[in-house]
């Protein structure tokens, strides 16, 4: 079973050596490795090609987020299976071949392993949980399951997850065709594209297919894709004896917005493009995926905005985007609930 392996790169120079060791040491071999360029100043590509030549590179000239540089990567692969790998995730050898055993069940569309913290500064493991997978409320609030316990073994067991991590998982590709949207232009400007390819570099297509939704950018894209799949009919897995291990820059703050003074702290470290996203996307996610509206997220969208204009005005700025957005999205949703 071949699988498409897809990292994809921003100023990561640091993370290259370890994360695509750990790649190339996994005990299934049947791999094809693509790396996506969004942003390299630090010499993260040159580090690519001068070490790992038998990697596919594509440089598309622009830094095209989370969700399109993912979108382009899987586009050019051939694999029966893709596994996403953030540059700041080290998988264990077995990882590949211990997530695909649940893919003998056709209804399972995507699966996530043991996902544990990463300490890059320290350079060792830990055993704090960064995901097992994400659980949705009615409210429409997501949040990653496990994150920030310990792991002292009580997680051995395989489950099925409402969603999983952006972080690493695995999608089987033909799920991934059933609910990608149609075929849309993807404007470049003539001066961003990307000239011949060199030797081990793949051209930059311009017309693609979303499976992540690109107005989302970044954030909440993966619990997005997870919610279409599960509405297609398929399953999301969590895989414990699949292990990685996440240097994740921004996660959930402990014990979520009911402990407010928690959640005030854990969101001033956070930049204010992240909170604009992470407040923008939510919502259209909901909007776009909820068979209806539960009293539950309206209750939560008056308590979030009450607490925006309280303590993160700034945020309001993404509001215009937002409204911009929403005609679209509801687009998209038509086009879920009639595919």
């Amino acid at each position: 079973m071949k699988v498409s392996v897809i990292l994809v790169i921003y100023e990561g120079k640091k993370y290259i050596k370890p994360a695509f060791d750990a790649v190339f040491k996994q005990t299934h071999q049947d791999l094809e490795v693509i790396a996506v360029i969004n942003k390299s100043t630090d010499g993260a590509k040159e580090e690519i090609q001068n070490n790992y030549p038998q990697v596919k590179i594509i440089d598309p000239g622009e830094n095209l987020f989370f969700a399109k540089g993912n979108n382009v990567g899987i586009a050019a692969a051939s694999g029966e299976y893709i596994q996403l790998v953030n540059q700041d995730v080290i998988l264990e050898p077995n990882y590949v071949q211990e997530i695909l055993k649940v893919f003998s069940d056709s209804q399972v569309a995507a699966a996530t392993g043991k996902i544990l913290r990463y300490d890059f500064e320290s350079n060792k493991k830990t055993k704090v949980v960064d995901t097992l997978g994400i659980v949705m409320y009615k409210s429409g609030r997501a949040r990653d399951i496990g994150q920030l316990q310990e792991d002292h073994g009580q997680f051995e067991n395989q489950a099925e997850v409402f969603g999983v991590s952006g972080a690493v998982p695995m999608y089987r590709k033909s799920a991934l065709e059933k609910v990608r949207y149609p075929l849309t232009p993807s404007p470049v400007r003539s001066s961003d594209r990307t000239p011949s390819p060199a030797r081990g570099e793949g051209r930059f297509e311009e017309n693609h297919f979303e499976y992540f939704d690109e107005d989302f950018g970044s954030y909440w894209e993966d619990a997005d894709l997870s919610w279409r799949l599960n509405t297609a009919g398929f399953r999301n897995v969590y895989v414990p004896k699949a292990a990685a291990y996440h240097g994740r820059t921004a996660g959930q703050s402990e014990g979520g917005y009911l402990h407010l003074f928690k959640f005030i702290k854990h969101h001033s470290k956070l930049s204010r493009q992240v909170l604009k996203w992470n407040y923008k996307n939510h919502f259209l996610m909901y909007i776009k995926n909820a068979p209806y509206i539960h009293l539950a997220f309206i209750i939560r969208e008056i308590a979030m905005l009450g607490y925006i204009i309280l303590f993160e005005t700034s945020t309001l700025k993404v509001v215009p985007e937002l409204l911009r957005q929403l005609p679209k999205i509801w687009k998209k949703r038509q086009w879920i609930y009639q595919s």
